[in-house]
Formats: structure tokens, sequence, C-alpha cells
């Protein structure tokens, strides 16, 4: 057996686009991306690869996503975008009262109080009786089969299962017992290469196969988990899940250079992509790695950053449109605070009136751009015993402040980190696009949809670019590799630069582009993570 270490990497290599016709599936866990491409290659279409794919996510890579978890999708099909919203809304037992009658002065990231309706099971079998080919049961088994019979542990997830081990650990509460028993069978996070398996999983899975999810919305695992927050103390019941159903939703988007980029409306926080583009639009970009070029493009991202934290929430609670948002005279307005200097940014008044990233296509032209979370590593770190079930902890995103526009309410949406993006070209599908990771995401979509349209970069170096994100007030943090010569520069025009030691917070993103002419697809996937563009 050779002795070395997965994580270990000390000489930069170079990743090629990758090419295909007939089919295309671009994640971070290259098994995964292998399961989706399996469905493909079965007679399946993009619809059924990108089930395939997150299922089978669940298990490989549990740390960023789960059945407990949400998502959202935006399906191209027949020459029409489709918007998935499958974010579950808050139990409609929960109060800020309540919350702060349990000691919190603010929500908690992990137990019973932050957990909301899981919306990723609901998604599956909504995008499946919709626009699948293959049953249901048929596109899930790539995932029960690696959760029955086990899988090699990836280096990167390696990495954050042993974090997220630490976090879990550390509660020291017996309510975490079934997430131990569940991903630290060994008394810890298992090693890269290590075989796991779930048997539990893999019985959740086949379950939700056999009955279209209805068992966790409506049957046995429904009472399971009810069962689980009773005895528990939760807020969350069988009719909060009884209740839930995914909602299809008209994207959003704003025309940058001639392109169409679009985003799943709010709750989401694509909104803030489309802020920062509409401000930037009116700005001229001579080359990409310059002072120039990163100080305008922070600049639009904090503005845009700052409305979006203070408005965006369950779309039925908002208090201002996102066509108002969206209004040019608004962007020219926001535009106009931009100078020479880094400036504290403040919400604007409009004007009145753990997550995992997949991409797939086929040959007919239909594209998903797809995204799934259970927010933080592990979430809330409840599982539901016997089930594998990991519960997502989105509630933490709620606020307790009875002021604020996304103050925690009974069955409420919150605001949701979690975005697909895509880009259209005079009506015609150019492609899914995204990246992974809390607040990272709006912030990549920007540099990304940039590296692409402005500075003509091919999908896998516009992924491989350096990153810098907003962290708050004129604080930025950049990646290892960022040019230190920019940062020093960014740093005389009074942004406060951090460096990051690794590139774990900066994202980990997808695309891939269609050739309008040839239908040639051309994918890149994530360097910061295990993944693969699997092509046929």
């Amino acid at each position: 057996m050779m002795n070395y270490d997965s994580l270990f990497n000390p000489y930069p290599s170079q990743r090629m686009v990758t090419y295909a016709r007939k089919g295309m599936v671009t994640t971070t866990q290259p098994l995964a991306a292998q399961a989706g491409l399996h469905i493909l290659k079965k007679g399946g279409n993009a619809i059924d690869a990108a089930i395939a794919t997150a299922a089978c996510l669940t298990v490989v890579e549990p740390n960023s996503n789960s059945i407990g978890g949400d998502c959202f999708a935006l399906v191209w099909v027949d020459g029409k975008l489709h918007g998935l919203n499958s974010s579950g809304p808050s139990p409609a037992s929960i109060s800020v009262d309540k919350v702060r009658s349990e000691g919190h002065s603010a929500m908690p990231t992990y137990g019973m109080v932050p957990v909301t309706v899981p919306g990723t099971p609901a998604a599956w079998a909504a995008m499946s009786e919709r626009f699948g080919r293959l049953p249901l049961a048929e596109v899930l088994q790539p995932a029960i089969d690696y959760a029955e019979h086990g899988f090699p542990v990836s280096p990167t997830i390696s990495k954050y299962w042993m974090d997220g081990y630490k976090a879990i650990r550390a509660l020291n509460s017996d309510l975490y017992d079934p997430w131990m028993e569940t991903f630290a069978p060994l008394g810890r996070a298992p090693y890269a290469g290590e075989i796991w398996r779930s048997g539990d999983h893999a019985r959740t899975l086949r379950s939700i196969a056999e009955t279209n999810a209805e068992s966790f919305y409506r049957g046995e695992l429904a009472e399971q988990i009810d069962a689980f927050f009773r005895k528990h103390g939760g807020f969350l019941r069988k009719e909060d899940l009884g209740a839930y159903k995914p909602a299809w939703v008209d994207p959003i988007r704003v025309n940058y250079r001639g392109y169409d980029v679009w985003e799943i409306p709010p709750n989401g926080q694509g909104l803030i992509a489309l802020l920062a583009l509409n401000i930037l639009k009116g700005m001229d970009f001579d080359a990409k790695d310059t002072v120039a070029t990163y100080h305008k493009q922070i600049e639009a991202v904090k503005l845009a950053y700052v409305d979006g934290l203070k408005y965006i929430t369950d779309a039925r609670k908002m208090k201002v449109t996102v066509e108002q948002m969206l209004s040019d005279d608004y962007a020219r307005e926001r535009r106009e605070l931009i100078g020479a200097k880094a400036l504290l940014p403040m919400a604007g008044e409009p004007p009145k009136g753990g997550t995992v990233y997949l991409a797939t296509a086929d040959e007919e032209g239909n594209m998903v751009s797809f995204i799934q979370s259970h927010s933080g590593d592990f979430g809330s770190g409840v599982v539901i015993p016997g089930t594998g079930i990991c519960m997502q902890n989105r509630g933490a995103g709620f606020s307790l402040d009875p002021e604020h526009d996304n103050v925690l309410e009974p069955s409420k949406q919150t605001r949701h980190t979690i975005i697909p993006g895509f880009i259209t070209k005079d009506g015609m599908a150019v492609g899914p696009f995204g990246v992974m990771c809390g607040s990272i995401q709006p912030q990549a979509h920007v540099q990304l949809v940039m590296n692409t349209i402005d500075f003509h970069l091919n999908p896998q170096a516009a992924l491989d670019a350096p990153r810098w994100r907003w962290i708050k007030e004129k604080t930025i943090e950049v990646e290892p590799q960022f040019p230190d010569h920019i940062a020093q520069a960014l740093a005389r025009q009074g942004h406060i630069v951090l460096r990051a030691l690794d590139s774990g917070m900066f994202g980990r993103g997808q695309i891939i582009w269609r050739n309008a002419v040839t239908g040639v697809l051309a994918g890149g996937t994530e360097p910061r993570a295990d993944g693969e563009v699997a092509a046929w």
C-alpha cells in the first residue's frame, strides 16, 4: 500500500475543457457525475440525469447535502426555461416568542429549532413527473447501490466530513447520537479512500423511489420524522410535511451585454447576482486582471448584497418587487455611488411600485442547472434514527428581530443562499452554470459571467480564475493564488484585504455551454473540489 496524503498537492495542475456531443454531467464528485452519465446512456434525458446525480450526491457527498435538505432547479426543455423552487417553509407551530423562550437570542445553527420542511425529495418527484423519461425508481438506483454497498470517500469531502464530525462531537448531546451512528460509525469521520456505506440511507431512497416521495411527506418516513421531533421537543410535524409542495416559478433575468442571465426569484438570493450585473453593465472593462476591474466588481457586489440582505425573504412577504429592484433607474442610482475608493455599503431604497451543484445536458437540447443543500456542513446535525436522513438547518437564516424583513414566522420560507444560474442568447440556450458555498454564490456568479462574457474565458478557465469574496463593510478575502500586486493596490484604495490559507470558502462551480450551431457541449468543473465532467 502506497503512503501518501491525498490532500497534499504541491504543484499546479492543468485541466482542459471537456467536449462531447451526446451528453454531459458535471458536479463535485466523480461517482455522482458517472451516475448521471449512466442514466443518460440508459436512455434517460438531462432531467433524469440531474435527478440521478442529485440523489447520488446525498450519499457520496453527505456533508454538503442530504435527503433532508432543499433544492432549486432551472430546466431548459423545448426552447423554454422553467424554474423550480423546492425550498420548504418553517414549521406552522414555530414563532419568535417560542424560540426566545428556549433561551435563544438568535436562531441557532444546530438542533431541532432551525429545521425547516425539506424540499429535496419533492423536487426529484416533481421533475421526474413533469420532464423525466425513465421511472424514478430506475433513476435513483445508482444512489441506492452506493448507499447499500458503499463507496470510497473522495479527498475534499473527507476533509469537510472531518470538520463536521468535530463540530457535532463538540455539541456533546445525545440528540446527535443518530448522526454519530450514521456518519461516524468507527468513532471518527472516514478517511479519504475509506469505504463508507449506509443501509438506512439506501432503504430511505428506495422508499422515496417506490412512492414518488409520498412516503417522505405523507407516509412512513413522515411518521418517523414526526415522532423524533415530538420526542425531542422540536417544532416540525407530519402536518408540515404533508402540506408541502414544490413550486414551478418563472425565472428572473437581466440582459448583460446581449446575453440573458437567469436566476430563481426570491426567496433565493440569485437576485443579488442580477442586481450586481445590472450595475456593472453600465461600466467599461478593458481587461480582467486589473485593479479597476476588481474594484468595480467588488463595489457593485457590495451594493447588491446589502440590498439582498435587507429585502430578500419569502416572496409573499417582500416589501419591494423584483421589478423595482432590477429597474434601470435603480441600477443607475447605485452605480453612481461607486468611486475610486472602497465604500461602506448601505442598503438603498428601490422605487416603490452545505451545498452541491450540478449541470446536465443531453443531445436533444435539454439542460438542467440544479443546486441542492442542507445549509451548513451536515445541516442541523439531526439524523432521524433508522433512515439516514440528515435534516437541514435552513431556518438558521431567519432573524428574530420583528422589524427585519426576514423575521421568523410560521410557515414562511427564509432567504435562501443556494442559486442555480443559466444563460441564454437570442432565445437559445447557452447553458447552465452555478457555484456552491453560502454567501460566495451570487458573488461567484458575477465573476463567472464576467469571465465568460467580458473576458472570453473558456468554461474551465472561467472556473480556474482566482476569486475574491466580500465579507462585510470594506473587508474582502482573496484566494491564496490571487495576484499580490492587485491585492496591494486594492488595499491602497481603501479595501481591507484578507488572504485565505486555502480555497475552501470560495465556492465549487460547474459549467456546461452548448454551441448553438454544432450542438457540441463544452464543460468545465471546479478545481477546488473532487469534481468531474462525465461526457458521452
